[in-house]
């Protein structure tokens, strides 16, 4: 049985959130020499992510439980998308390139080959993870993983159910997930917040992503103003009412989809979740091109990124690090498997000369999907988010079949 968490309230723990974001933002702008060093070296925002899942590692939270994770994702999340988005400029993103492309798909690539090739080296230390061809074989299990790490949630749901996979496999993989790939999270956002250097060392071209970034800060240094009460009724009008328009279009669509076009139910086009991101930014999108963009210049992004720093917290707050010593085998497995995917990515950065951006929202896009990829898009600059958003849109689509293609490679591993 497990222990009762020591704060259980929802309101306390989303207060607790805020003051240790609080907290972290003081000093980083304090002028003392211990806090101007330390944040030289790591990035606030990694710090954000990281302090909550000690709240969950520690058992003073219970991460998997409190209901802040759905609300921020339900309410906040779609709301963040739209005031990303409003200052966007299309064509600068098209301008980045097909570099951006070829990372996203080296990162697919590397889930589909990463599990066979953790599952073949684990085993031989440990045999018997190729025994049995039952619900809880080890390789079900993974065609979860590799559901979730090319897509997201609902097409982790699809491999569980394509290649019925036993409950206790699962909920060992589900684990595994959640643990190595919030490490990797984390990864990605030291290396956000360190970008410039590894650019610089590697000789990266960042001119389009300087570009887009520029143009975006002219376009709020021209139409800034002091924010009057009204300004800021209007972003949240903006934000949240097209949040509630997503969420009326996925109540709609995702049960249609299900009951009247099962061929689309293969693309993941049955989850709510997928529609409510997708019209929150499609609508985004289109609003940048009418007077709403200039919401920006009262702060529209900027409240954007506020959200995502709160976004950021709830997702550290579903991370147990003390999970790894329960299935120490499943998770070499999942650190090998994310290894190869890293690896991969960034040796095909190096090759490209392609800036650490590319490479870490090409990575995310796919393992964090929806949820997290535009949070490390905006890591380098809040204009970037929609970035983050329509990679992990691909992400969604190929999901299914190349995790598929990855199970029945693990199939034949595993059984022969």
């Amino acid at each position: 049985m497990e222990a009762t968490p020591l704060i259980t309230n929802d309101g306390v723990i989303f207060g607790l959130l805020t003051v240790i974001l609080g907290v972290i933002f003081y000093t980083q702008q304090s002028t003392h020499s211990f806090w101007q060093k330390f944040y030289q070296w790591v990035p606030a925002l990694l710090l954000c992510y990281f302090i909550p899942s000690l709240l969950n590692t520690f058992g003073i939270v219970a991460g998997g439980t409190t209901g802040v994770y759905p609300l921020v994702m339900s309410y906040l999340l779609p709301a963040c998308l739209v005031l990303l988005t409003l200052s966007l400029d299309l064509k600068a993103i098209l301008r980045l390139g097909p570099k951006l492309l070829i990372l996203f798909l080296t990162g697919t690539l590397g889930i589909v080959i990463g599990g066979p090739i953790a599952l073949l080296l684990v085993s031989l230390i440990f045999p018997e993870m190729l025994d049995g061809a039952g619900p809880e074989a080890v390789w079900r299990g993974m065609t979860t993983v590799a559901g979730s790490w090319i897509g997201g949630g609902a097409n982790q749901a699809a491999m569980k159910e394509v290649y019925e996979v036993g409950g206790e496999i699962f909920s060992a993989m589900v684990t595994v997930d959640i643990i190595v790939a919030n490490l990797w999270l984390a990864v990605l956002l030291f290396m956000a917040g360190n970008s410039k250097k590894i650019d610089q060392r590697i000789g990266a071209d960042t001119s389009a992503i300087e570009s887009i970034k520029t143009r975006i800060e002219s376009y709020e240094s021209e139409h800034r103003r002091e924010a009057k009460l009204p300004d800021f009724i209007f972003i949240l009008a903006v934000g949240f009412g097209v949040a509630g328009i997503g969420h009326l279009g996925a109540d709609f669509l995702a049960p249609y989809i299900a009951e009247n076009v099962p061929a689309l139910v293969d693309f993941s086009l049955d989850k709510k979740f997928f529609w409510l991101i997708v019209i929150a930014t499609t609508l985004g999108v289109a609003l940048s091109f009418t007077p709403a963009r200039k919401l920006e210049g009262v702060g529209a992004s900027k409240m954007g990124s506020l959200i995502v720093y709160l976004l950021v917290a709830t997702i550290g707050l579903q991370m147990d690090i003390s999970a790894i010593v329960e299935v120490p085998k499943y998770f070499l497995i999942g650190a090998i498997w994310m290894l190869v995917h890293a690896g991969l990515m960034l040796g095909v950065a190096r090759l490209l000369k392609a800036p650490v951006f590319y490479m870490a929202v090409g990575s995310q896009a796919n393992v964090g999907g929806a949820a997290s990829a535009p949070v490390v898009a905006s890591a380098f600059h809040p204009s970037l988010a929609p970035v983050g958003v329509l990679l992990a849109v691909l992400g969604y689509a190929l999901g299914t079949y190349m995790a598929y293609i990855c199970g029945q490679i693990l199939r034949v591993i595993a059984t022969g």
